[in-house]
């Protein structure tokens, strides 16, 4: 979004008066998030990029942008009345413009999310999380769709920084800088999940990290519900130990608590097979992201100018903790 309509955005949208001021404090592929400040109190509010990624796929990009949009609002308000997230100031889903309450409290550190009871208290959140009732017509998302999606997109960006006429792209994501076998890697890993007994889907975050969780002491809430979805009930936890780098043992207590129970070897199997998929979706994404031109619009303060380094730093690690465990 350029910064004249995002002014007006925040001028008639935000709660208060006077002139608002307005900061990014990331930006994603699609969205990008500022933090509002107007009459003392501060505000984040979700735009769509002012670049955003393109991803080339011939399924109705706009009434795609639309249903994503609507289906995330009404997620977002059963989510909000089940007290797992920020409440709404305003939501325009037509337009992607998503402004909610700053949630007080503080953000996890890695050594916060591996001490036992936080463990215990993430599961509960899990559970609540996957309780929302979910909106029909459920947007569905599989491992297998998130590795066709952004490594389409990754193959379609590449091309286009060649200078290439963009083809028809294949559904076979490319070789990352990891190694070579890592496509074919998550292709075996989408086998052996397949051959596992079916689990009803149920709505997930699809995006747990510290960052994306404020906890206010007596509760835990969530951030940005953009890539929540209907899916495999296990795969929010193997979100969640692979963005805090759990080893095995950290991983099977997450899921112990949240089955209230000794696991079964196929739901171990299952949460096994999801974290590595989930790295390989996030180091796809990444690849995305340090492909595309990011520019900051004129106008605009910036926060996190270290983003792109972190997300090169990311890449490399997820891709020698892949190639170990391929």
């Amino acid at each position: 979004m350029l910064p004249d309509d995002l002014e007006r955005v925040a001028e008639h949208h935000v709660p208060g008066a006077g002139k608002p001021d307005i900061q990014r404090l990331k930006f994603g592929l699609e969205n990008d998030t500022y933090r509002v400040l107007r009459d003392g109190s501060a505000y984040p509010l979700r735009a769509p990029a002012s670049n955003p990624c393109d991803p080339g796929l011939d399924r109705g990009r706009l009434d795609h942008a639309w249903l994503d949009s609507a289906w995330e609002a009404r997620v977002l308000e059963r989510a909000v009345a089940a007290g797992l997230a920020p409440a709404v100031a305003y939501c325009d889903p037509l337009r992607g413009i998503l402004i909610s309450r700053w949630a007080l409290g503080r953000t996890w550190t890695p050594a916060d999310a591996r001490r036992r009871a936080n463990i215990s208290r993430l599961a509960e959140l899990v559970r609540r999380i996957h309780a929302v009732p979910m909106p029909a017509p459920a947007r569905l998302m599989s491992p297998g769709k998130w590795i066709d999606y952004y490594g389409a997109a990754l193959t379609r960006s590449r091309q286009n920084r060649q200078g290439e006429v963009a083809a028809e792209t294949s559904a076979r994501p490319p070789d990352t800088r990891g190694g070579r076998d890592l496509s074919a890697a998550a292709v075996q890993h989408l086998a052996a999940l397949a051959a596992l007994p079916n689990l009803d889907p149920v709505v997930c975050h699809s995006d747990l990290h510290t960052l994306n969780l404020i906890d206010r002491g007596d509760s835990l809430v969530l951030l940005d519900w953009e890539y929540a979805h209907a899916s495999d009930p296990l795969w929010d936890l193997a979100g969640w130990s692979a963005n805090n780098d759990f080893g095995d043992e950290l991983a099977l207590d997450l899921l112990t608590s949240y089955a209230g129970r000794p696991p079964t070897n196929d739901e171990y199997l299952r949460l096994r097979l999801l974290i590595w998929l989930y790295d390989y979706v996030c180091l796809l994404w990444s690849e995305l992201y340090l492909s595309l031109d990011r520019g900051v619009p004129p106008g605009v303060a910036v926060q996190g100018d270290a983003t792109v380094d972190g997300v090169a730093a990311r890449v490399l690690a997820l891709a020698d903790r892949l190639n170990a465990s391929k």
